[in-house]
C-alpha cells in the first residue's frame, strides 16, 4: 500500500477543531512563490498550482522511468499547502486578497534529493510543455506552532484564528510570525468538488512562549 502522509502523520494533517500546540519537524517541499489574489481566474496562483502538481506527479511516477531515486517507495502525493503574508499585517486581511504574498507548496518525501527534484522540473517541463523553472526545492523548519482544523470557507477563517489567539493567551504563548515564520494553511479538501461550508483547512501559526 502506498505511503500516505495524511495517515502516517495525523498529528500534522488531521488536528481537531480545538487549538493544539505541535512541534513541526523540518520538511522539504516543491515551492512556487508569487503574489496576488488566489481566486483570479488563470492568475499567478492558479498557474503555480499547475507547476506544483506537474513536478509532484513526475516524482511520484519516476519509478516508471529510467530515473532511479535511491530509497524510493510508492506514496500518495501530499495535499496542497500555502504560506501566506501581507505587508504591514500581523496576520491576514482576507478582504484584501490582491495584497497576498504566498508560497504555494507540496511536501516531498525525505528520499527526494535536490538532484531528483532538478530532474523532475526538467522532465515535467518537457512532458507537459510547461515552464516549471519557477519551482524551487524549499526546506522549512517550522518548529513550535499552534494549529487547528478550520471547517468552512476561507473568508470565515478570522473567527477560527481568534480562537487560536485566545488559546495562546490562556496558555502562555504568543504568535511569532515574521518574514521566515508565516501563516500556514494545509488544504485537506478539493475545493472544486466540495461545498465551501465543508472545506477542511489546517491553519498553523508559529508561536513562542511569552518572554
Amino acid at each position: 500500500m502506498a505511503f500516505d502522509f495524511k495517515k502516517e502523520y495525523k498529528e500534522f494533517y488531521m488536528p481537531g477543531n480545538t487549538p493544539e500546540i505541535v512541534d513541526v519537524p523540518r520538511a522539504n517541499y516543491i515551492a512556487v512563490r508569487g503574489q496576488g489574489d488566489p481566486n483570479e481566474e488563470g492568475g499567478a496562483y492558479q498557474q503555480a498550482i499547475g507547476v506544483l502538481y506537474a513536478v509532484a506527479y513526475t516524482l511520484k511516477m519516476s519509478y516508471k522511468t529510467d530515473h532511479r531515486i535511491e530509497g524510493f517507495y510508492e506514496y500518495v502525493v501530499p495535499p496542497l499547502e500555502g504560506f501566506w503574508e501581507q505587508d504591514g499585517e500581523g496576520g491576514i486581511d482576507y478582504a484584501d486578497k490582491s495584497s497576498f504574498r504566498w508560497i504555494s507548496v507540496i511536501r516531498l518525501p525525505d528520499f527526494i534529493t535536490k538532484s531528483d527534484f532538478d530532474w523532475a522540473v526538467e522532465t515535467a517541463a518537457k512532458k507537459k510543455k510547461l515552464d516549471c523553472s519557477v519551482a524551487e526545492f524549499l526546506t522549512v523548519d517550522e518548529g513550535l506552532c499552534v494549529q487547528i482544523m478550520h471547517l468552512g470557507a476561507f473568508d470565515d477563517e478570522p473567527a477560527t484564528v481568534a480562537r487560536m489567539d485566545e488559546y495562546l493567551a490562556q496558555n502562555g504563548y504568543v504568535n511569532d510570525m515574521n518574514e521566515h515564520r508565516l501563516h500556514h494553511e494545509i488544504y485537506m479538501s478539493d475545493a472544486r468538488r466540495v461545498a465551501p461550508e465543508k472545506w477542511k483547512t489546517v491553519i498553523r501559526h508559529p508561536i513562542r512562549p511569552v518572554s
